[in-house]
């Protein structure tokens, strides 16, 4: 059997259609099957990969952990220099609020996690979330998804959460003295993009402030330089009293983070202790690859270039077939207002040598999300695909 035949036997299937692409390495902007193709990948592993795969920075900061230890003991048990050098970069280039790093293995966790914590500093239960947002598949988190359409199979998941519509003033009146937290995406990525409007997140902020409540931002996706600065809420005038980072802070490694202040944090080490654990997270290998990531984007010139690269692409991308273009720097949706449509440029584009994909609460429009390293040529390159496909379909 090959290796297509073992993985539909053997690796339980998220889809009845996977992608099936059999990758054997990758380098940069692209993917390599084991036919030796290459593929421009245009959504870097969905937000993953901000410096683009193999990233000599980050390969040799993976290799110089191996070579010292791995896994050594639950996380927070022993002082580890990978997740110390870390936590004390992240905290330096963040509000002074935002002090204590609580590492862990994904962003579901991350979104588990502050959940917890939330509920533990306010001794309530209520939690309110963004209708169209995504915040992880793990029971908690998808207790925070509206519409149910991945959920209701599962249900009954966590009582008291209620979803509010983004950027909708009148529903600040749901924000009571009985609401532990409201968890928001920065920027929602899973609807196709959509921006924060006006002051809406400081008039969500003042009102979690009126009431006691714990303004959540999960940047999971936005974060890491993609939106123009290291994380999105810099632009808005906001500061969130818990902050979710996972995908590109590892650079291509598994790692997540929730972060708070030491006031709040200490809610998880004290009546009960270990009111938050994990085994794997913060492992020292991953802690080193996003050490190394993070510092590479403060020290290069990448983010500042991040506007700049999502203007080639929107000045490149004009086609009938696109009905809107949004973009919150280099996480964009080309709206096609089509489901099939969608279906068909990614097909095609595959077949071109061109990784894209949709939106899970949003299957009209196309993903672009490349790494942020990609060169303003390959994104002409990118652009002269997709319109290729464009203008396939139309004829």
């Amino acid at each position: 059997m090959n290796n297509r035949q073992l993985f539909l036997n053997h690796l339980a299937q998220t889809s009845p259609a996977p992608l099936a692409l059999e990758i054997v390495r990758s380098e940069g902007i692209y993917l390599y099957d084991k036919d030796e193709r290459k593929y421009l990948d245009l959504i870097a592993g969905i937000s993953v990969s901000v410096l683009g795969h193999r990233h000599p920075a980050i390969v040799k900061a993976i290799k110089d952990q191996v070579d010292l230890y791995l896994h050594t003991l639950v996380y927070g048990e022993f002082i580890l220099s990978p997740q110390v050098k870390l936590a004390t970069l992240l905290t330096s280039l963040l509000p002074k609020n935002l002090s204590s790093v609580y590492l862990v293995n994904s962003g579901a966790e991350a979104t588990e996690g502050a959940m917890k914590l939330a509920k533990k500093y306010t001794g309530r239960s209520e939690i309110i979330s963004a209708k169209f947002a995504y915040h992880g598949s793990t029971q908690g988190a998808a207790s925070l998804m509206f519409p149910h359409t991945f959920t209701e199979a599962f249900f009954p998941l966590l009582p008291n959460i209620k979803h509010i519509d983004f950027n909708c003033i009148s529903c600040l009146e749901c924000i009571t003295n009985q609401t532990a937290a409201v968890i928001l995406e920065t920027v929602q990525a899973e609807y196709g993009v959509r921006l924060p409007s006006g002051n809406y997140l400081r008039q969500i902020a003042e009102k979690c402030k009126e009431t006691g409540t714990l303004l959540i931002l999960d940047e999971i996706q936005a974060g890491m330089g993609r939106t123009g600065s290291l994380f999105a809420f810099d632009q808005y005038g906001v500061v969130p009293d818990i902050l979710l980072l996972a995908k590109g802070l590892g650079g291509g490694m598994p790692i997540g983070a929730f972060i708070s202040s030491k006031e709040i944090m200490a809610g998880l080490s004290e009546n009960p202790v270990l009111g938050h654990i994990t085994t794997f997270g913060g492992h020292p290998v991953s802690t080193a690859a996003a050490f190394a990531t993070l510092q590479f984007l403060v020290e290069s010139d990448l983010i500042g270039l991040v506007e700049a690269k999502s203007n080639r692409f929107i000045s490149h991308l004009n086609h009938p077939m696109i009905k809107e273009i949004r973009n919150a720097g280099l996480l964009m949706a080309l709206d096609l207002d089509d489901a099939s449509l969608v279906q068909k440029v990614i097909n095609i584009a595959i077949q071109k040598g061109l990784i894209t994909d949709w939106f899970l609460f949003n299957d009209r429009c196309l993903r672009i999300a490349p790494p942020l390293t990609i060169t303003f040529e390959e994104i002409d390159q990118a652009c002269e695909i997709l319109l290729s496909c464009f203008n396939e379909i139309n004829n």
